[in-house]
């Protein structure tokens, strides 16, 4: 069998990392589109691409016993057409949204569809689903599988999560799985996610986390920025820009059993005594 082999690109200090001459984040963007989109093209080829237990790899054969470390019941991954998981998370954002019928969801870089298609069940046919993903190769695929899967309420839409394209106040929850630590301005991402909200509406988040500085060598290092380690901020960082920018009822909840899976995530990085998967959950208050 071929393996897919991501591009070799020559790594140089990423943006908004701690300290450092940094890369522009446009050249951030297009590397990490690159690798993402290596993994969805590999997917569709039933090949494998980099570490199939990671947020940046799949594997030829999906691997269910990870997605159910993640958080997802048997139920959830069965219940999807073939290709919309990928394995592309840190956790469940499912398990936090509490999803009501009839409410309008945004899922932050949708990736193959997965969590937006669990989301469709929930809200119903009076609801709506929207996937944003600046990946086109993800984007092709998320609306492959929302064609075969007969999902009229999921929209899926070529977008950066930094410049969400819908207007304000049209969404009740947000959710997103693994992706905003990729993101050169973590900030920015939090602002719009403010913005798109209505009134009273959430957010339901799985992420990572850092929770003491990474070390020089792990900042600077490209395999494991788009393994979603090295891009991580702390806790009391992640809730200071949701505090400044209005939001309320912010619960950051680290999982520590996560450290089992992020350890195979790149295998002897020690990624698992730096970071950590957590919930985040918090309001846009004035309902």
């Amino acid at each position: 069998m071929d393996y897919y082999q991501p591009p070799q690109v020559e790594y140089v200090h990423y943006v908004n990392v701690r300290g450092g001459q940094m890369k522009s984040s446009e050249r951030v963007k297009h590397e990490l589109r690159e690798a993402y989109g290596g993994v969805a093209e590999a997917d569709s080829k039933k090949e494998c691409c980099g570490n199939g237990r990671s947020c940046c790899g799949v594997s030829s054969k999906p691997d269910e016993t990870y997605s159910q470390e993640l958080g997802y019941s048997k139920e959830e991954l069965r219940s999807v057409p073939e290709g919309s998981n990928m394995g592309l998370g840190c956790g469940n954002p499912q398990a936090i949204a509490e999803l009501k019928a009839g409410e309008v969801v945004l899922d932050l870089g949708a990736g193959g569809g997965f969590d937006a298609f669990l989301s469709s069940k929930r809200v119903g046919f009076q609801g709506k689903v929207y996937g944003v993903d600046m990946t086109p190769e993800m984007l092709s695929k998320a609306r492959e599988n929302a064609k075969k899967g007969g999902y009229d309420n999921v929209e899926f839409l070529l977008g950066e999560i930094e410049h969400i394209p819908l207007p304000n106040d049209t969404v009740d929850v947000i959710i997103s799985n693994c992706v905003i630590n990729l993101s050169t301005d973590k900030e920015q991402v939090f602002k719009e996610a403010f913005r798109v909200l209505k009134k009273g509406g959430r957010l339901a988040i799985s992420d990572m986390v850092a929770y003491k500085p990474l070390p020089s060598e792990m900042v600077n290092n490209k395999e494991l920025y788009c393994n979603c380690i090295s891009g991580a901020m702390t806790i009391g960082e992640l809730k200071s820009i949701l505090a400044r920018i209005g939001f309320t009822e912010i619960v950051v909840e680290p999982q520590e059993n996560s450290r089992m899976f992020i350890k195979d995530w790149v295998p002897g990085s020690d990624a698992e005594n730096y970071v950590v998967s957590v919930k985040i959950k918090a309001v846009r208050p004035g309902a």
